[in-house]
């Protein structure tokens, strides 16, 4: 497989530097915190044993490597190279599991090379979904089963956007959340996911709501906090007032999830499925 030309520039920009460092930094916190949304997706596509997965926005790794824990042959694909390195460290020598840095926009994929596709909140960052799309659908075989997780809006996540709007006042650089655009709310609007899937040469395309709880222990908390997501994005560059600040404000607006020692919230998400 070669790679040509990546097309989602921002999103390499973005995912080579310091948030795919981060990511691969808190890979394991991260994975904890998104743990349940594996079996949820590997259960929607059915048994894997023997069958070739595609994981689109791979991450670290962690639905590759648990689609090869049942037998499955699954190649990882991720446009950060930290994120693939990561990947590939915690892979060793297990079989089963391939990881590549590709832009999956443009990828050269074997053509119907693989039974199904599996992504984790990994497909709403493309800069032309529908030709990502297009180009997904080239990778499987017919009839494929294509299974996909993104985030409702940032309205039914406020666990996501706590710490951004708690800094507000004092980060008017801040940027503004775009949703059915390239990021994490590219696929708030259903009708909208339908009709690029659709215009992907996608099938029985499907989207349903499934709210999942999720859980991180306080300690991770603070380190989340200060070091995922746009206000953490900011902070190296603040003045030790202004940071200091900005760190007080986020803590308290992540208090009222706090129980037991432990952040508790509901991940609102679509549940994408197709058929190719």
């Amino acid at each position: 497989m070669t790679e040509i030309a990546i097309a989602n520039a921002d999103q390499s920009a973005r995912w080579n530097d310091r948030a795919g460092r981060s990511w691969a930094e808190l890979s394991d916190l991260l994975d904890r915190v998104l743990a349940p949304f594996v079996p949820l997706l590997l259960d929607e596509i059915g048994p894997v044993a023997g069958r070739r997965i595609l994981d689109i926005g791979c991450g670290a790794g962690a639905l590759t490597l648990a689609a090869a824990g049942r037998g499955a042959l699954g190649l990882g694909v991720d446009i950060s190279a930290p994120l693939i390195e990561a990947a590939r460290a915690r892979a060793g020598r297990v079989a089963g599991a391939e990881f590549v840095k590709a832009d999956a926009q443009t990828h050269r994929f074997d053509p119907e090379g693989f039974d199904a596709l599996v992504s984790r909140f990994g497909v709403m960052f493309f800069a032309d979904p529908e030709a990502a799309f297009r180009n997904l659908r080239s990778a499987v075989r017919p009839g494929a089963s294509l299974a996909c997780v993104a985030w409702r809006s940032a309205a039914e996540n406020d666990f996501m956007t706590a710490a951004e709007r708690s800094a507000a006042e004092i980060l008017p650089q801040l940027p503004g959340r775009v949703e059915n655009g390239p990021g994490q709310f590219g696929f708030a609007d259903p009708g909208r996911a339908s009709a690029i899937l659709a215009d992907g040469g996608w099938k029985d395309v499907a989207i349903r709501p499934v709210d999942v709880e999720c859980r991180l222990k306080e300690d991770d908390l603070r380190l989340y906090a200060r070091r995922m997501g746009p206000v953490a994005d900011l902070l190296p560059a603040l003045d030790e007032a202004v940071r200091s600040e900005v760190e007080r404000r986020v803590d308290a607006a992540f208090l009222p999830y706090l129980q037991g020692g432990e952040a508790r919230f509901t991940a609102a998400c679509w549940m994408v499925t197709a058929r190719a």
